[in-house]
C-alpha cells in the first residue's frame, strides 16, 4: 500500500471561505530496478547512503547526476551511518517530506559496551572507559527491555536540534552543555542479535524522531559501564527497504557517457 496521499487540500481566497481537495499526481517510486529520473522530472528515489558522506553531501552528488538541483531528503543520517535515505526529487517530491519523514524506520548496528563518547557513538573523542568484563547477556536482556514501547529520549548535545534559536551541536562544539527537554519517541523492536565481546548487535524499530545513538549510549548507562554506538545501518523506511536502493556508485556508472 502507498503510504503517500493523492489528494491535497487546498484553501481559496478567504472570502470564498471554502476549501477543496485538488488531486495531486504522486511522483514515482524510483528503486534500482527502474530508469532514473529525467531531468526535471519529479521523483521519489531510494539511495544507498554510504559510510563517510552527510545526508545533504549525497543530495550534492544527486544534482550532477539527474541534472536538477531541487533534491530534498526524508530523514537524515550522520556522515557514520550508512543505508536506506529517500530523496525527494523535483517541487511535486518535495512537498511530501513530512509524510515520509513521519513513517518508521529499522536500524542493524553495534554498541560498544565500556566506551563513552562525547558524541555518543565512533566519530566522537572518548571521554569515559570502563570494564564492561562482568556484563552478562543476561544483564543486556533486561536493560534493553527498558526501551521499548515509548519512551523519553534526550536529544544529544552534538544533534542538529535548535535551542534558542542555535543548533545543539554549535554549542557543543564551544564546550556548552545545556539542559535538553525529554522528547516522546517510541521503540517497536529492541533485538539483541549476536556479542562478541563487548560489542553487541542489534536490531532497533523506532519511530521518527529516534536517535540510535542516544539509544547505545542510554543502554550502556542502564548497565553501568557506559556504552557509544559504534556502527549503524538504516535497513528500512516504511514500506521501503535498503535492499531496493539504488548506489552512488551505479548512478555514477548509469549516467557515464
Amino acid at each position: 500500500m502507498n503510504p503517500i496521499a493523492t489528494k491535497r487540500k487546498r484553501r481559496m481566497p478567504k472570502d470564498w471561505n471554502v476549501t477543496v481537495e485538488v488531486e495531486v499526481e504522486t511522483p514515482p517510486i524510483i528503486t534500482k530496478t527502474d530508469a532514473l529520473p529525467s531531468p526535471g522530472e519529479s521523483a521519489i528515489l531510494l539511495v544507498d547512503k554510504p559510510h563517510g558522506l552527510s545526508s545533504f553531501g549525497v543530495i550534492r552528488r544527486l544534482r550532477p547526476i539527474l541534472g536538477t538541483k531541487k533534491i530534498g531528503h526524508a530523514g537524515t543520517l550522520d556522515p557514520a551511518a550508512t543505508g536506506l535515505l529517500i530523496c525527494l526529487i523535483g517541487r511535486q517530491a518535495t512537498r511530501l517530506q513530512d509524510q515520509f519523514m513521519g513513517l518508521p524506520k529499522t536500524y542493524t548496528g553495534t554498541v560498544r559496551l565500556g566506551q563513552i563518547t562525547e558524541t555518543y557513538d565512533a566519530e566522537g573523542e572518548v571521554v569515559e572507559t570502563r570494564d564492561a568484563s562482568h556484563v552478562t547477556d543476561a544483564d543486556i536482556d533486561a536493560a534493553r527491555q527498558a526501551f521499548l514501547g515509548e519512551i523519553e529520549q534526550r536529544p544529544p548535545m552534538y544533534s542538529a536540534v535548535k535551542v534558542e534559536g542555535e543548533r545543539l551541536y554549535k554549542k557543543a562544539r564551544r564546550g556548552e552543555t545545556i539542559e535538553r527537554i525529554a522528547r516522546p519517541v517510541t521503540v517497536y523492536r529492541f533485538d539483541l542479535t549476536e556479542r562478541r565481546g563487548d560489542d553487541v548487535d542489534f536490531i532497533v524499530e523506532c519511530s521518527k524522531g529516534t536517535y540510535v545513538r542516544t539509544l547505545a549510549h542510554d543502554l550502556g548507562g542502564n548497565l553501568g559501564v557506559g556504552a557509544h554506538l559504534a556502527a549503524l545501518r538504516r535497513t528500512a523506511i516504511g514500506p521501503f527497504t535498503v535492499e531496493e536502493a539504488w548506489t552512488l556508485e551505479a548512478m555514477r556508472e548509469m549516467n557515464a557517457p
